[in-house]
């Protein structure tokens, strides 16, 4: 909707059909909840996790994420060009079995199996995998 000074009010519309005393449908009631500061937020929340999608992208360091399944679901550009994988080669595998060395596996995996349950570990050191096998 447009207000009378022409500015765009978002509105939430529920629609009834509106009946006389026999049933027959004589309009429409309408119920409308202003929800423009709500679009705006989402609008907002969109530009940050874009904003946060690059600064993880072009860091100048290793940045990877799994899902809870420890399935590879982020990838930036460093992780790339230090593994030799690509993001697209990487997505959706899993991060330990598949690239974190034999003897790392069980202790990679409790690192991260701790994170997804809200226990935080810094600066834990552990081999990857390149692509080369290095």
């Amino acid at each position: 909707m447009y207000t009378q000074d022409g500015e765009r009010v978002e509105v939430l519309l529920n629609a009834t059909t509106r009946r006389d005393a026999f049933g027959t449908i004589v309009g429409v009631l309408g119920v409308g909840q202003d929800v423009t500061a709500m679009k705006e937020a989402q609008v907002e929340q969109q530009r940050v996790a874009n904003d946060l999608t690059l600064l993880i992208d072009t860091a100048n360091a290793p940045i990877f994420g799994i899902d809870k399944d420890g399935k590879v679901n982020e990838w930036n550009r460093k992780a790339a060009s230090i593994t030799g994988y690509s993001k697209d080669e990487v997505m959706g595998k899993d991060l330990v079995k598949t690239y974190i060395t034999a003897e790392f596996q069980q202790s990679v995996s409790g690192v991260l199996h701790d994170a997804l349950n809200g226990v935080e570990k810094d600066n834990y050191e552990f081999p990857l995998y390149t692509q080369d096998g290095e």
